[in-house]
């Protein structure tokens, strides 16, 4: 190494005899081994600073000012990790020998933030800081973690960072002097695209790990080496083991990040997905009948790849490229207009910090799922599969309760569910007949499934594209994106006139008027006038109380 270009130990420590460069390691204990190891003098050990400069959201800069005098503070985890790849950053997790609590506390009060005990146990706090644009940056203070006792191995950065998942989670920044310390090697592997884990036991000392670096993987495009993946595999078994709500936030950052899909494909064949998701496993096998072209498991990966592929040429900023294929670039013409409330609703969370995207990723996976329940075959010898979207709601909210999901959660995922062939029905008869959902239709599909409605029209659409793929007629998608138009058009710019009219009259009056008592009836009779003011049949006062006045007289005929 002597008379080799400093520069290119970059993030390193390095040990440097009489102005050359003799070791180098991750750490300075690492630098010092390696050169005592072949040099009987005592070495300089210094850092070497990365080529560019790391960037850091601001509030560390406010951190680093704020930490008491005497103690070390290390950034550690995703935060150092991103800043490696020049990726944004949006939560902080630091370490310090001990007093991690009271530290927290003390950065809290002069950076006048929240703060709460995290887990008193493993000596954890949050402070949560609030931005100038009303988002919250979430900073984590934890104690080293310990190794095994009967290793002989008590607290330390080393230790802490050898306990971690993956090497490229296990790098440290100590924030006195910005220098990094890195003893797994983990920058190679960023640099690299290799996700190893970081131990042996890595995965049977946590198996929620399996699904974490599925994610990676998919997010960052790494390739999981040989071994971490057998590891991976044999601890699979043990993802029982794991809380429900450890498995559902792990499960839902993986549906809302990239390739979801695939992630799923590699769950299944690291034996995990039927751990977490059992209920898929029932897909695998079970044929369609024409103009399906494949199985219902292949046809459900399928339906999730193209949910993806059309919401990325719906993002709020336009890419033209990306909808360069025929039928994107369609379906960027017709409903591209609404990319931007689109994206806006499914940024929304109905609970916790879960999208409605995730969840909407969720129903897909599960649109199908009682198709095999279901399958049915009928006198001229043809497989149907009638009913597969009631009772696959059903066993969606099952699962759902399963994960630990909120009520609300539960109902909206039913609603795509049961409600996922509507927009199909109505795309067959504008294919054959030339008829478009009539204003009748569009209030009823909005009456039945509210805002999830927009999620609907989203998981129809791939659907579509799923059941044919290349054989995807284009009369048959330019009548869908009609429909989903309609619909879109309706909830978006027509709301308050065919989807939620402001009623005309309340049950109060009706009970005056008809001398009715308060129950079901009037709550039927309110909804008749809504639908009919939804389709233009009725725009008075008078001309509600007229309809009712009808259909009590029908009903008395009656």
């Amino acid at each position: 190494m002597a008379g080799e270009d400093e520069n290119s130990y970059a993030g390193r420590w390095i040990a440097r005899l009489r102005g050359r460069v003799v070791a180098h390691g991750g750490t300075p204990e690492q630098a010092q081994r390696a050169a005592q190891s072949r040099f009987k003098e005592t070495p300089e050990v210094l850092f070497m600073p990365t080529a560019d400069a790391l960037m850091f959201p601001p509030i560390l800069d406010s951190v680093r000012n704020s930490i008491p005098d005497g103690l070390t503070v290390y950034l550690v985890g995703g935060a150092v990790r991103d800043a490696l790849l020049g990726r944004s950053i949006h939560d902080l997790d630091f370490v310090v020998e001990s007093n991690a609590i009271k530290t927290a506390r003390q950065i809290a009060n002069i950076l006048h933030a929240d703060f709460y005990i995290l887990d008193s146990e493993r000596d954890t706090g949050r402070v949560i800081v609030t931005i100038a644009d009303g988002s919250h940056m979430l900073m984590d203070f934890s104690a080293f973690r310990s190794a095994d006792p009967s290793l002989g191995l008590g607290k330390s950065l080393e230790v802490d960072l050898e306990g971690r998942d993956f090497t490229l989670n296990a790098i440290a920044l100590k924030l006195s002097d910005n220098s990094l310390y890195d003893p797994l090697g983990g920058a190679m592997d960023l640099k690299e695209k290799r996700l190893r884990a970081c131990s042996a036991s890595t995965f049977t000392d946590d198996p929620v790990r399996i699904l974490r670096g599925v994610r990676l993987a998919a997010n960052y495009g790494f390739h999981i080496l040989p071994e971490t993946r057998a590891a991976m595999k044999a601890a699979a078994g043990s993802l029982g083991n794991v809380s429900a709500e450890r498995q559902r936030d792990e499960l839902f950052r993986i549906l809302e990040g990239l390739q979801p899909a695939t992630c799923m494909q590699a769950l299944d064949l690291l034996d995990a997905l039927d751990k977490v998701l059992p209920e898929l496993s029932w897909l695998k096998g079970v044929n369609q009948i024409p103009p399906h072209v494949q199985e219902v498991w292949e046809h459900t990966l399928s339906t999730i790849r193209h949910l993806e592929n059309n919401l990325a040429v719906l993002k709020p900023e336009y890419d033209p490229e990306s909808a360069s294929d025929l039928t994107l670039g369609l379906l960027v013409l017709r409903i591209g207009r609404y990319r931007q409330q689109i994206n806006k609703d499914l940024m929304m969370a109905l609970s916790g910090d879960r999208s409605r995207r995730s969840l909407l990723f969720l129903a897909a996976l599960y649109h199908d799922i009682a198709k095999p329940l279901s399958k049915k075959m009928d006198e001229e010898g043809q497989y149907h599969f009638w009913g597969h979207d009631q009772q696959g709601a059903e066993k969606l909210a099952g699962r759902a309760r399963a994960l630990a999901l909120g009520n609300n959660e539960i109902q909206w995922l039913e609603t795509i569910v049961r409600n996922h062939m509507r927009i199909l029905f109505h795309t067959n008869r504008l294919a054959r007949e030339g008829k478009p959902p009539s204003r009748r239709a569009i209030y009823r599909f909005f009456r039945d499934t509210g805002p999830a409605g927009v999620e609907v029209c989203l998981l129809s659409l791939a659907d579509l594209w799923a059941t044919y793929e290349q054989t995807l007629p284009q009369e048959t998608w330019a009548a869908a994106l009609e429909v989903v138009r309609a619909m879109l058009e309706a909830w978006y710019e027509k709301k308050e006139e065919q989807v939620t009219p402001q009623l005309l009259v309340d049950g109060n009056v009706l009970m005056q008027e008809f001398s009715l008592s308060p129950g079901r009836k009037i709550g039927e009779l309110l909804e008749a006038i809504r639908e009919a003011q939804a389709v233009g049949e009725v725009s008075t006062m008078e001309q509600a109380l007229g309809l009712v006045r009808k259909r009590l007289g029908e009903e008395h005929k009656t």
